[in-house]
């Protein structure tokens, strides 16, 4: 199965959402580097990639500027229509971090949580510890989860759902059902 198709596709149809901000989180760096050759030509995500050899002063503007992105999109969600005339073309542009497991932002070291809307997991973490921390750090508490799930990985789904009392359903074939 063609994956990164499959994302594009995906990302074609919730980057129409204007300012949504959206997690995809990777296992590898090779991971990481074919999502990210993958989806740049949607003009309408802004992307931004974090990866360890990332200078601390680049990663810190990245996660600010997604956060500002976050708010807008907060603000979005609550306003009257035709508040946002004041908006500019690239605000209007759905925002996307892809991040390793190892690059997520530290809780315990006071790091704020990355807050997304949406969170998908291009590939699914073996370990329930690793799918809980990505959900505490890149999940906003009212945000959704898409999972990316090769038929083999059913039973690692089911069983991080069974071990974590989460309700993971199937994904709708409309996706604005969900945003």
């Amino acid at each position: 199965m063609d994956w990164q198709g499959t994302l594009v596709d995906l990302l074609g149809m919730a980057g129409q959402r204007p300012s949504l901000p959206m997690v995809v989180c990777c296992s590898s760096r090779d991971e990481l580097d074919a999502v990210c050759s993958a989806v740049p030509n949607l003009p309408f995500i802004s992307l931004a990639s974090l990866y360890s050899d990332l200078a601390e002063a680049e990663r810190a503007l990245i996660l600010e500027k997604f956060r500002q992105a976050t708010v807008r999109w907060n603000h979005k969600a609550t306003a009257q229509p035709g508040d946002d005339s004041e908006i500019g073309k690239e605000e209007h542009k759905s925002h996307m971090i892809v991040v390793t497991d190892a690059c997520l932002p530290l809780l315990a070291s006071g790091e704020s949580p990355i807050s997304a809307r949406v969170l998908i997991n291009y590939e699914l973490p073996t370990k329930k510890e690793t799918y809980m921390r990505r959900m505490a750090t890149c999940l906003a508490a009212d945000g959704i989860v898409i999972n990316m799930v090769v038929g083999g990985e059913v039973v690692t789904l089911k069983s991080i759902e069974e071990s974590s009392s989460l309700v993971i359903a199937e994904m709708p074939i409309d996706i604005f059902e969900m945003l």
